[in-house]
């Protein structure tokens, strides 16, 4: 499945400042997603929907989802989504499923994970690339 928005041309990810809930100079997106994943109920399928659905009411979109194994220590599954940032432009964050698959936690790519922002952008260029009925199907 398809985002819809993956239509809309846009500029490469930026890293962005990093933080999370309980910084107060986390930005106002990441901050909007944190909060809408605090109802999440747990589970490896609950995950990818709770991501999809968070990512969508920030006016961002789900990219993909994989196994975490020998990507990022203490995590079962990440999740790649890109949400609005300054401009016109969108950046890239990680929701990472904890071990116990109970929590998801919101990263901003670092060097460790730098890789998956370069997938992110090749896997959308290729997606933007696609004749409409492909990326509908």
């Amino acid at each position: 499945m398809l985002s819809q928005d993956l239509a809309a041309p846009t500029k490469p990810a930026q890293a962005a400042p990093t933080g999370d809930a309980d910084n107060p100079h986390l930005p106002l997106e990441l901050l909007e997603l944190e909060l809408s994943l605090e109802g999440f109920a747990g589970g490896e399928q609950g995950f990818r929907e709770a991501v999809r659905k968070a990512a969508a009411d920030a006016g961002g979109e789900f990219l993909f989802d994989l196994p975490a194994q020998g990507l990022v220590s203490d995590c079962h599954r990440v999740a790649v989504i890109r949400i609005p940032a300054e401009g016109q432009t969108m950046r890239v964050v990680l929701a990472m499923l904890d071990d116990d698959r109970a929590e998801i936690h919101l990263n901003e790519p670092d060097d460790a994970t730098e890789h998956l922002v370069r997938f992110a952008d090749a896997f959308v260029d290729v997606l933007q690339r696609l004749p409409e009925q492909a990326r509908d199907a």
